[in-house]
């Protein structure tokens, strides 16, 4: 695996390989800049974060050469989308992936499709975590600050995440706390077995939502990407749910397992999700499912995805899962 290290100082270029941000937001965009400037990082977005139209902030060609610009420009060693968004997936045709150096990809929802695809593709660890917007606020929560701590380690050691206290169910767009979220439920990790758990593996996921449709293409190769950059040891994925009913979302997880995607799982990670029922098949029922198809253990509730605050989670790096009454935590090792 090839880890970037974040440095002080870093210069953050941001471009969007999704969705951009029309007018109404640009508030939302000056916003994270200054802040991000506050804390010392020089900010350089580009054309494609100040646009949106018909589902994307620009065209195909034109997101392709700006983050291809940005992954291969040394003066730029950090990269953050400003939001997620609906067809990331069109520009990856249209990336060489080989000029790529390493620097950290940040990001999720639909960039997750990006960040799977590059670190499949090359062995560069990315980055799953808070967009550009999620830190405009005047400070940020404990788990969502961790960003610069987790993205700040160095190749050979370790970083620890817990569980957060509160998570945001309801959004509250007037009068945001300080540190944008309203976080107002307790959280809790759960393991569908009910029991304590414990396990380890390379960590590989996104929003299953849009990761499943690399399935099958030349940006979902999981099982390359095993016999070059996976060291022999096995896989955890995390998942999380924007708006799948748990029909489509069994139906999701059943390809990926037909694909081969979970040869060699050690275990799956479920963040906070849609959870639609349908003919009251529950997300539990999915998961339980899983587990026994697997024979893997199953954790579901984690911070990760659309209902923050959400750790931040290397897509490569070496994790190890802990979930009893005592302790709810990740340690990933960049190794």
């Amino acid at each position: 695996m090839k880890y970037p290290s974040l440095k002080k100082k870093a210069t953050i270029g941001v471009t969007a390989p999704s969705n951009g941000l029309d007018e109404a937001f640009h508030p939302w965009l000056n916003a994270a800049k200054v802040r991000l400037e506050r804390e010392g990082f020089k900010v350089v977005i580009g054309e494609t974060a100040w646009t949106q139209e018909k589902a994307r902030s620009a065209p195909t060609q034109k997101r392709a050469s700006e983050l291809q610009a940005m992954m291969t420009d040394p003066n730029i060693d950090l990269i953050v989308p400003p939001v997620g968004g609906e067809l990331a997936i069109e520009i990856l045709e249209q990336l060489d992936f080989t000029k790529f150096t390493p620097k950290w990809l940040l990001g999720y929802s639909d960039l997750s499709t990006l960040l799977l695809a590059v670190t499949l593709k090359t062995g560069i660890a990315t980055a799953h975590g808070p967009n550009l917007i999620d830190l405009r606020g005047e400070t940020s929560d404990e788990t969502t600050a961790m960003w610069q701590t987790v993205l700040a380690t160095k190749n050979g050691e370790s970083i620890v995440q817990y569980a957060s206290k509160n998570y945001q169910k309801i959004r509250q767009y007037e009068n945001p706390p300080p540190w944008l979220f309203n976080l107002t439920h307790p959280t809790k990790w759960q393991t569908i077995s009910a029991k304590p758990v414990k396990f380890e593996g390379r960590l590989l996921g996104g929003c299953i939502d849009v990761i499943r449709h690399l399935v099958g293409t030349p940006f979902g190769d999981v099982a390359t990407f095993y016999d070059q950059f996976a060291k022999a040891e096995p896989i955890i994925w995390y998942f999380e749910n924007y708006d799948l009913n748990n029909a489509e979302l069994k139906r999701s997880l059943t390809q990926m397992r037909y694909a081969g995607w979970f040869d060699h799982c050690a275990g799956i990670l479920f963040g906070r999700g849609a959870n639609i029922a349908i003919y009251e098949y529950q997300a539990t029922d999915v998961y339980r499912e899983l587990a026994d198809e697997l024979s893997v253990p199953v954790v579901y509730d984690m911070d990760c995805g659309h209902l923050p605050p959400q750790l931040t989670l290397i897509n490569g790096a070496f994790g190890r899962i802990v979930v009893n009454d005592d302790e709810q935590s990740l340690t990933q090792y960049l190794f």
